[in-house]
């Protein structure tokens, strides 16, 4: 249940940079840094153990490993346990305690390589397509983009507009469906159209072969008002 597992550092660069914070704390102590490939690595079956560090969290990890010692006829490890350092500036999505899973969460938005690039593709303008089920943030991100310079398109506005009366698909959608689908000002109930095609797989693809070619076309043209605009 890790977040953001994506961008958990590779075990290397971990691994260094856990060797260089020891040995900032005591160069005077030798330190043996193991992978572990299994949730106990060798606490359970190294000899020469005496302590496990542990925090509060990590005290029933600690008593995990107590437990298997037993069963392999070691010794209790002495768990000591430790406090966590607060990070004073975590904000409300994130951890209390100073936390990588934190640092991963302000790592989103940041450009983890340069964009790949494709000969086929103009080098301008860049186009970032934002997909995702209701809820998932696509909203605030896109409002991120935006102060950011970035040139909005929002899909659902479009396809709403190419609804309306005079819009590019609305003849072709009545047309389709039926005077019963329209409001007494002559607009689209979506309700009553969306109640139509709900469920129903092959009237819903003949309406979005209707909408969905509008769409693109307008999209097209909003790219081409952003490049336009540089």
């Amino acid at each position: 249940d890790k977040v953001l597992m994506e961008l958990i550092e590779p075990y290397e660069l971990r691994a260094a940079k856990l060797r260089e914070f020891l040995e900032d704390v005591k160069p005077s102590l030798r330190y043996d840094i193991v992978p572990l490939v299994d949730p106990y690595g060798p606490s359970v079956t190294d000899p020469d153990l005496q302590c496990l560090v542990v925090s509060e969290e990590t005290r029933r990890g600690g008593e995990a490993v107590n437990k298997k010692r037993l069963e392999n006829g070691l010794p209790e490890l002495v768990l000591y346990e430790i406090l966590l350092m607060k990070d004073p500036d975590h904000s409300q999505n994130e951890e209390e305690k100073i936390s990588s899973s934190s640092l991963r969460q302000r790592l989103l938005g940041t450009l983890l390589r340069p964009p790949r690039q494709d000969p086929a593709l103009p080098l301008r303008p860049y186009v970032i397509g934002l997909t995702g089920g209701t809820g998932s943030g696509k909203t605030s991100i896109a409002k991120l983009l935006g102060h950011l310079g970035a040139f909005l398109i929002d899909a659902d506005k479009l396809g709403h507009a190419a609804y309306v009366p005079g819009g590019p698909a609305y003849k072709q959608v009545v047309a389709a469906f039926g005077a019963e689908i329209l409001n007494e000002d002559g607009t689209i109930n979506r309700k009553v159209l969306g109640a139509k095609v709900f469920g129903n797989q092959e009237r819903l693809k003949s309406l979005t072969d209707i909408v969905w070619p509008e769409m693109a076309r307008m999209v097209k043209e909003q790219i081409g008002e952003a490049d336009a605009q540089g």
